[in-house]
């Protein structure tokens, strides 16, 4: 047998690792503000080019925002709210996990 660890066991093991559960959440949360953005500029028929127009960025930084590549200030997710008519509503609530 190999002593070779599979991914599951891999994984466990990096998240293990000091910081990485709070690095794999801001990178949950930047994917699906990501995801989100991309929704809402397909549902106006707008490619990345033309937000990013309205929006007054370029085309580069909406496709890594869209991806999930940057964690977003609250500037670039108000710049982006706005171009796609909507308000951004930054809110607390309860965690799912909390006891």
């Amino acid at each position: 047998m190999s002593d070779r660890a599979d991914w599951n066991e891999l994984r466990e093991r990096r998240l293990a690792e000091a910081g990485a559960t709070d690095a794999y959440e801001a990178a949950r949360i930047a994917f699906e503000l990501g995801q989100t953005v991309r929704e809402l500029r397909e549902r106006n028929g707008w490619s990345q080019a033309q937000l990013a127009r309205v929006a007054g960025m370029t085309q580069s930084a909406v496709a890594r925002f869209e991806a999930g590549g940057t964690a977003p200030t609250l500037t670039v997710l108000d710049q982006l709210a706005r171009a796609l008519n909507m308000r951004l509503d930054v809110t607390f609530a309860p965690r799912a996990d909390a006891a």
